[in-house]
């Protein structure tokens, strides 16, 4: 009989912003802005081992009745900007940032990614993402031109100009001999041309070949389409499952897509979001985790969430009474502008009468309910009931790891990095030191051929 042996787990820290799982309000947290933040984050994450950390980003500050949505965190500065910076007080941590692929061009990302995996030696990795709504499209010159079924068509098409872009280069050309006057060892370095049905750009990169060759691409589409872009062109993807069962099915689904593009199965890795909440027992845990959950979704925040559904005002309700009466407006528009839970409601009358079934069925008021019907924390427990979560849902292929978001900013990841992460090591499923500099090498993936090589290989 063999024994199937131990996965090496993946973790990473996602530094939240623009949401509610964030408890602004706590006296523990601190400053989404202050770069002491993202450097007090950056260094747990790296004194913990984790394989990169990541940043979110939203183009426009989302609304709700035509005023700012204020009950999230609010605004943060720009991805690259912090990613560079931290680059500088980081030596092998990864550095991960969504960048939108509808509202930008792919010469401007490829070059700033490049830039980013020369300056962090290796550790750049891209979250390819794509917007089709009208709201956030405003901000740019183009608006929201570009039809929902139409988004992934062009993302495929922009991250394949962006890899010819940085196939440009073949990482040789460069001489540098000051005896001989020679710099470049081949003159038509740089030089691109594509024509598609999205761009149509011709020209030289002016970024050389980085360490990684690439970006490792990261992609958080849960649909069938952005499961296919992954397993198409991505390294990792982002799920939404944390339980066995779900997390199983996803897994196995996403990497049986695989095979169809060429690809093994360890060419793609899933890493599911997850909460925690740690206790000194289970029972603290869990109290812990019901006082964060009311914490998160306020009175407030429970008014706002239902009329996402409801599409209608409901500041006359009471939070801690029952569900409106009255059914949702339907129709194109609706009171909160940029919020993705809109989107996944996609029948707000269904939704009405399931939840007020459930309401009805369970004695719940307006706030349970959301607290009910809104995702909780993934792990809660010890830190040795956690680290037996984790590592029993990645050996049972549900993930190959976790991308950790926590309650608190910036200190909300020092007390898993000193408990949970030395019990994994003593499991043998977690490194104790960074065994190679890159991303890739934290995850296992090998670098992209340069141009050169495949050019050769297809002679």
């Amino acid at each position: 009989m063999t024994t199937k042996p131990l996965k090496q787990i993946h973790l990473a820290a996602h530094f939240p912003g623009v949401n509610n799982t964030t408890v602004w309000s706590d006296p523990a947290a601190g400053s989404h802005i202050d770069f002491d933040s993202f450097v007090h984050f950056a260094k747990a994450a790296e004194r913990a081992k984790f394989d990169f950390l990541f940043l979110a980003e939203g183009l426009r500050l989302r609304e709700q009745g035509g005023e700012i949505y204020d009950l999230d965190v609010v605004g943060r500065p720009d991805t690259f900007t912090v990613l560079a910076a931290l680059a500088a007080v980081t030596d092998r941590l990864g550095l991960t940032g969504t960048i939108n692929s509808t509202f930008n061009e792919p010469y401007e990302v490829a070059r700033q990614f490049a830039s980013l995996d020369h300056l962090s030696d290796g550790r750049a990795a891209w979250n390819v993402v794509t917007s089709w709504d009208a709201f956030t499209g405003e901000n740019f010159r183009r608006g929201g031109f570009l039809p929902r079924e139409e988004r992934y068509g062009r993302a495929k098409e922009f991250l394949a100009t962006a890899h010819e872009l940085f196939d440009s280069w073949d990482g040789g050309e460069i001489v540098a001999d000051a005896g001989s006057g020679t710099f470049l060892r081949d003159a038509r370095a740089g030089a691109f041309a594509h024509k598609g049905p999205q761009f149509d750009i011709e020209g030289r990169f002016n970024v050389p070949r980085s360490p990684q060759g690439r970006p490792v691409i990261f992609q958080a589409g849960d649909s069938d389409e952005g499961r296919e872009f992954a397993a198409s062109d991505a390294d990792a993807i982002f799920g939404r499952y944390g339980t066995l069962d779900e997390g199983r099915a996803f897994y196995a689904d996403v990497k049986r897509r695989l095979a169809k593009y060429g690809r093994n199965h360890d060419e793609l890795k899933i890493l599911p979001a997850a909460t925690f909440i740690l206790g000194d027992t289970d029972a603290e845990a869990r109290e812990t985790a019901h006082e964060v959950r009311r914490l998160q979704v306020s009175g407030q925040t429970a008014i706002k969430y239902l009329e996402h559904v409801w599409n209608r005002d409901l500041s006359g309700y009471d939070p801690d009474g029952p569900l409106p009466d009255i059914d949702p407006e339907t129709g194109e528009n609706t009171i909160a502008l940029g919020r993705a839970s809109v989107r996944q409601f996609r029948d707000p009358l269904e939704t009405a009468r399931q939840w007020r079934a459930l309401a009805e069925a369970k004695n719940l008021s307006i706030r349970e309910l959301v607290i009910a019907t809104t995702s909780g924390q993934t792990f809660v427990g010890s830190a040795a009931t956690v680290a037996e979560q984790i590592d029993t849902l990645v050996q049972a292929d549900a993930a190959d790891g976790f991308v950790l978001v926590p309650h608190i900013t910036p200190g909300g990841l020092d007390a898993f990095a000193d408990t949970v992460v030395p019990l994994l090591q003593e499991r043998g499923v977690f490194r104790t030191e960074y065994e190679g500099t890159t991303l890739r090498d934290h995850l296992g993936l090998a670098a992209p051929r340069a141009a050169s090589g495949r050019r050769a290989a297809a002679s």
